[in-house]
């Protein structure tokens, strides 16, 4: 393929991705600020933000849902279609939030409308992942396969300052203003870059693998029925390498936020803006991290991010109790800006190096969603939970997050680096390392 249409390819993947987490992080953000007042009307402020914050939680439990609905399209009738389909989905989702009346217009209606939207997004992300990641790594040549598959990855950072920097120009309205229309902008001129990814889209073609599972006449009447009998190993390893990328990116990112401001004393301002900072440093690092992964492997990278997590726990913790801004923003760039990137650099890559594929968009989009949705969406819950429980004391939250190294470490230990070899060669019986048998000892 000319390089004109490679960067196609992966600008189509980029711009695709980070539309996708602008409506979903979009929505996060003004949950808090907007939607406990205008659609969860109650007499106690505080649960109306509860209701913001679990409608916002709810997405994440759908995803999966989504992932298996969308991954069996992308399996059975390719990836671009379905790409195009999560897309629209999304966009309209978002597009329709900005146009919702408000509880004071229609009453019940207004929260009921406004989680249904919600639901939908939560679909479309959990197709959308697996798909964009493979139009990535699908298309690339063998020696920068990293780098490809750390292109979508990008979307996830992207689109976070996207929602963030779109909203901070709102909140320079008066309040009033800000409350009665500013929120919505964001929410309808998303549809511009909807509109946009889909263009970029149409002009690419479907993926080489898939049109070699198409000529090959193999493919799967159930793509969920075969991942599970013949790859549920390897399903339970993507679950548990996710666990470790996407716990502590909600307790960098989310829970930090209610920590420092609430326990610590740290403005919103000061805590967002160092989040934002980290979120930068991350969006350069992670191509950078996925092409030494093409020159080292993708499991050497992946192991010392996470055992750098590990060991980071507690120092990010006790950076932040000495209640300095320096040392706020070095823990939070360390932590969410330099240890996470190789981890979620490599993370989809090397997913899409164990699965067949045959079943490649259903293996790595089971194992990525199931594992966002217990260890991402619970995860600044059980971090609050942990303070409440051991009297604001951060330990137990640190062990937290060495725990969730452990489990991402033991999951990965047995996966073979397929670093060097053509994506599309038989991974079924290769990807996991088998235990060498005494016979074969005595044969050496």
């Amino acid at each position: 393929m000319d390089p004109k249409q490679m960067r196609k390819v992966w600008i189509a993947s980029l711009v695709g991705s980070s539309i996708e987490w602008f409506d979903y992080f979009l929505y996060g953000t003004v949950a808090a600020l907007v939607f406990n007042q205008v659609f969860f009307v109650t007499e106690d402020p505080t649960v109306g933000l509860l209701l913001a914050y679990a409608s916002f939680a709810l997405a994440f439990f759908i995803r999966p849902f989504g992932g298996v609905i969308f991954s069996h399209i992308g399996d059975r009738i390719g990836r671009k279609k379905t790409l195009v389909i999560t897309l629209s989905l999304m966009g309209i989702a978002t597009f329709g939030m900005g146009l919702l009346p408000t509880y004071q217009a229609i009453g019940v209606w207004a929260p009921i409308l406004l989680i249904t939207l919600r639901l939908v997004q939560g679909l479309g992300i959990g197709g959308e992942w697996g798909g964009a990641l493979l139009l990535a790594v699908e298309y690339a040549p063998k020696e920068k396969r990293g780098l490809y598959g750390a292109i979508p990855q990008m979307g996830v950072t992207i689109g976070m300052v996207m929602g963030t920097v779109a909203l901070s120009i709102m909140t320079l309205l008066p309040e009033g203003s800000f409350m009665t229309w500013g929120w919505r902008v964001p929410f309808i001129l998303s549809a511009f870059l909807v509109l946009f990814g889909l263009w970029i889209r149409k002009g690419i073609d479907e993926t080489p693998s898939f049109k070699k599972v198409q000529q090959s006449g193999e493919i799967p009447k159930l793509p969920i029925v075969d991942t599970l009998k013949y790859h549920w190993r390897e399903v339970l390893i993507a679950i548990g390498a996710k666990v470790v990328e996407t716990a502590p990116f909600y307790i960098f990112g989310t829970f930090v936020v209610s920590y420092a401001t609430s326990n610590l004393d740290f403005s919103r301002t000061t805590i967002l803006n160092t989040v934002m900072v980290a979120t930068i440093v991350t969006t350069i690092l992670i191509p950078i991290m996925g092409s030494l992964s093409d020159k080292i492997g993708r499991k050497k990278i992946y192991v010392a991010g996470t055992i750098g997590m590990f060991l980071f726990a507690f120092p990010y913790f006790w950076m932040l109790q000495q209640q300095s801004v320096v040392l706020l923003v070095v823990a939070t760039v360390v932590g969410l800006g330099i240890i996470w990137a190789p981890i979620t650099a490599v993370l989809g890559t090397m997913f899409s190096e164990i699965f067949d594929a045959k079943v490649r968009y259903t293996g790595i989009t089971l194992g990525y969603q199931i594992g966002a949705a217990v260890a991402g969406g619970t995860a600044p819950l059980i971090a609050t939970s942990l303070l409440l429980k051991f009297n604001d004391s951060y330990v137990p939250v640190a062990i937290y997050i060495m725990f969730t190294a452990v489990i991402s470490l033991v999951a990965i230990w047995a996966v073979k680096d397929r670093s060097n070899e053509e994506l599309d060669a038989l991974v079924k019986e290769e990807s996991i390392e088998e235990p060498i048998t005494t016979e074969e000892v005595t044969q050496m």
